[in-house]
């Protein structure tokens, strides 16, 4: 058997592709490709990663079909955990589907260089009403699109076992790997009360010296681009907190159902100590477990910010010693173990994505938008009803209640700490989401529901989605079903689907902290050689967004002796929507450029306001306040301080004697003639 490959520097790949020859001669003299290859000394790798139909790598030029049932089923979309629009005729569906169903079909796969194939993933079609799925196929390989041979084993072809069901994706790799520029898989049988349909991702490797047009994503940033397991992330985080001991701190937050402890990241210049007039900030992410790109890139973003404090980065420097930061990168610990156990490319679309007790815990929070809008309903706002730090119900709170105990860890920690913006980070999506998340017209799945803090969530969406690289580009695919970059980068939650109890609603409503989601890649679970190019996507994103906590308006409400004063209310004129003080009297307000009346409330104490003026640049406006005790407050002060016994007045005589020492009527005299 004899093999040659070719191997060309700096020429186009097309012309290697014609002028290299891997053919091997068969005893019958016949031509056809071996299963069987040589490859360049050294390059070996033990196992190839995913070219990039799920995370778009592979555009959509790059593959064909023999037929497509329309458009919507066409070779563009059958990327492996691609995911259907809500009916079976939408424009974006799930899979791609032939036109007829025989052996003859085929969906081609062009790599664009010659590329060492070694595997291949499929799925079935993504559909709520369909059941479509491929039972087994064949493969074949190419370098000019004309002439195919199937991968064999020996002298037959090789038929690869498919899928069971439509979801769970199913691995082949190939007993020895072949290289070609081109890739087919022939579908030769399939679900009999279903179609020949598919979603595909293929292994492969570029050989080296080949070349391509693709501008290839790199980083200079020195830090550790893997998945980590939760043993792997703890001593990360230890070895992050030894580098730079001096502002970072870790410490756990509460314990995921099985016992795991959720571990939290302090950056500051005073880890540990909340400080006055500084903002505190959160990033969580792996709400869902097998949303996995969030988790690795909080991660790698406390590596980053560890290396530049120490380098002296001004802008980093400023940030840490501006601003007290929290980063929580494994919310769902146990849901993570689950995906990882199968790896990036096999969790499929929700394996990991519950609690280990099957909770949805960001849509585990109490419902209180239903809480508030009745209570505005019947008019109760603000006599009966604050329009803030609306109250958690009891039946929330009670220990049969269907609660997660990583929800009851998040909102004992929300509570706790006066967070004044956060960021959850998930998967799946390009998109950065915003309050409010539940749709206020009972059995409307859709519609946009603003909260009054709309114009300020939609700068802060955009701040992320704008630096972002690819959200708001417009030449880019949709992950999906939805292109997002028509509405640059961002979408209220309710407008894209309604979901009740959100942790962004409730953080909002129960709390200070304005919270956004940000979907931060089309793949949930990318392959390790995929982190590099996804921190540069987000890295920028990750540190504008955090910048914004200091936009608007920051202060102390103080009483006349200077002390400060907790759970005063601050109140912007034209807003809905109030803040409170902080435990030492400070308080911070995210506001858009422009000039506000801010009033200050605060029980016992003489309301104060002014006017505050919040610039374009970075840097929260100081407004302080000093209010005045009432007169009813000291009266009441006093009568607390004696039991709240009456105030001891002069004695003064008893009634009777009052009345006695009156003069009687004076009778007048008549005088008689």
């Amino acid at each position: 058997v004899c093999v040659c490959v070719c191997v060309c520097v700096c020429v186009c790949v097309d012309w290697c592709v014609s002028h290299s020859s891997i053919l091997a001669v068969s005893s019958s003299t016949s031509f056809y490709w071996s299963a069987l290859i040589m490859v360049p000394h050294g390059f070996v790798p033990s196992e190839c990663p995913p070219m990039g139909l799920e995370t778009l790598k592979i555009d959509d030029f790059q593959l064909h079909a023999s037929t497509m049932r329309r458009y919507g089923l066409g070779a563009h979309r059958g990327r492996l955990n691609i995911q259907a629009g809500l009916y079976d005729d939408d424009l974006y569906d799930g899979a791609w589907c032939a036109g007829r169903n025989d052996p003859l079909q085929w969906l081609e796969v062009d790599a664009r260089r010659l590329t060492k194939f070694t595997g291949v993933i499929t799925q079935g079609r993504s559909s709520l009403w369909s059941s479509d799925w491929v039972t087994s196929y064949k493969v074949l390989v190419s370098n000019d699109s004309h002439t195919w041979v199937t991968l064999k084993n020996g002298s037959q072809d090789l038929i690869f076992i498919g899928n069971k069901e439509k979801e769970i994706p199913v691995l082949n790799m190939f007993p020895v790997a072949a290289v070609a520029r081109y890739i087919r898989v022939n579908p030769r049988s399939w679900f009999n009360r279903g179609s020949i349909c598919m979603r595909v991702e293929i292994l492969g490797c570029p050989m080296p010296g080949t070349c391509y047009v693709r501008n290839e994503i790199t980083t200079t940033d020195n830090l550790d681009f893997k998945h980590h397991s939760y043993k792997e992330m703890r001593h990360l985080m230890k070895v992050v907190n030894e580098m730079c001991p001096n502002i970072t701190r870790i410490y756990n937050i509460g314990k995921s159902h099985s016992g795991q402890k959720l571990y939290a990241i302090e950056i500051s210049d005073n880890p540990g100590e909340h400080e006055p007039g500084e903002p505190e900030f959160r990033y969580t992410a792996g709400s869902h477990g097998n949303e996995v790109l969030g988790r690795e890139l909080l991660l790698l973003l406390m590596q980053f910010m560890c290396q530049e404090y120490l380098s002296g980065s001004p802008r980093i420097r400023h940030l840490v010693h501006e601003t007290r930061i929290h980063l929580l990168p494994s919310v769902n610990p146990d849901g993570y173990d689950k995906a990882l156990e199968v790896g990036s490319e096999l969790s499929g679309w929700s394996l990991g994505r519950w609690s280990q007790d099957g909770v949805d815990i960001h849509h585990n929070f109490p419902d209180l938008n239903s809480i508030l809008w009745e209570a505005e309903t019947k008019k109760w706002i603000p006599r009966k009803m604050l329009n803030h730090h609306v109250p958690i119900p009891e039946w929330y709170q009670s220990k049969n209640s269907t609660v997660a105990s990583e929800t009851r860890a998040l909102v004992s920690w929300m509570e706790k700490i006066p967070f004044v913006l956060g960021g959850n980070l998930q998967g799946g999506e390009l998109v950065v989401t915003f309050p409010y998340d539940r749709t206020r017209s009972q059995g409307v799945s859709r519609e946009q529901t603003p909260t009054p803090d709309d114009h300020v969530f939609r700068w802060l969406a955009f701040s992320y989605a704008s630096t972002h690289r690819l959200m708001t580009d417009a030449r880019r695919r949709v992950c999906h079903t939805e292109d997002f970059a028509k509405e640059d980068g961002t979408i209220n939650g309710a407008s894209w689907h309604t979901a009740a109890g959100s942790m962004n609603d409730f953080s909002y409503l129960h709390t200070n902290c304005f919270e956004l989601s940000m979907y931060v890649g089309c793949d949930k679970f990318p392959h390790e050689s995929e982190l590099a190019e996804e921190w540069e996507n987000n890295r920028e994103s990750l540190l504008v967004f955090m910048e914004q906590v200091h936009r608007g308006i920051k202060g102390i409400v103080w009483d006349m002796q200077g002390r400060g004063i907790a759970n005063a209310t601050i109140q912007v004129e034209g807003i809905g929507h109030d803040i409170r003080t902080a435990a030492d009297g400070d308080y911070w307000r995210l506001l858009n450029p422009g000039e506000y009346s801010i009033t200050v409330r605060a029980e016992g104490y003489s309301a104060s306001s002014k006017v505050c003026e919040v610039g374009y640049d970075i840097g929260a406006t100081r407004c302080d306040f000093t209010v005045s005790r009432t007169n009813l407050s000291r009266i009441k002060e006093i009568m607390e301080r004696y039991n709240k016994q009456p105030i001891r007045q002069p004695l003064r005589p008893p009634v009777r004697q009052l009345q006695a020492r009156r003069p009687g009527p004076r009778h007048r005299r008549v005088r008689t003639s």
